[in-house]
This record gives structure tokens, sequence and C-alpha cells, in this order.
């Protein structure tokens, strides 16, 4: 219950309702595999935030992909409803030749 009063409260301020994970589906892109399941949703959301905060973050396709390339650890953590797709579909092969682990999440919000 205080859960859904926070979301409630968040978006209010933002001003965008929030879409629950179901309506997030329906906008995903046909490559977006493996799909995080809703629990694991939330935990990296969490952790994303956790991540923002300390300032541990990379964000972008050219920074994640050079941060890629040097050899940097972490986990990958993919938006499934990014349009177009060429701009990020080489990001996957890219973390599995170097043994990284990726996720994709429904929404980029």
């Amino acid at each position: 219950m205080a859960r859904e009063k926070e979301v409630e409260a968040a978006t209010e301020a933002e001003g965008t309702p929030e879409r629950s994970y179901r309506e997030q589906l329906d906008f995903l892109n046909p490559i977006a595999r493996p799909l995080a399941s809703r629990k694991l949703t939330r935990k990296l959301y969490k952790c994303i935030r956790k991540a923002a905060k300390h300032k541990q973050i990379r964000r972008g396709v050219k920074e994640v992909q050079k941060f890629i390339n040097k050899g940097e650890k972490g986990i990958t953590v993919l938006a499934g409803d990014t349009q177009p797709i060429d701009v990020y579909c080489h990001i996957p092969i890219m973390c599995e030749d170097r043994s990284l682990p990726y996720a994709y999440v429904p929404s980029k919000s």
C-alpha cells in the first residue's frame, strides 16, 4: 500500500502516468531478449537508481560501447522500447563476446 502511494506521488510530480509492467510489454522491440521478469525489473531499476546516486553509471550507446571495449566490468541494462532498434542492436553481441551480463527492461523511463 505504501509502495503504491509512493508511485502515485512520483507520477503526479512528473505529470505523466506510469504504465504497469503489462502495458509496457506492448511497446517492446522484437530483439528484447532476455527480458527481465517483473521482480528482476524492479531490482534492476533500484540498482540503477543507486548507481546513479553514486555516479557509477554509464548512459548512452557511445559511452557504454566505449567502456565495454575498455574491458570495464558490470551489468548492461537495455531498454526494450528504444526506437530505432539499429541504434543499440550491437550492444548485446559485444556483451556476449566479453562475457558481460545484460538484460532488457520493458521501459527506459
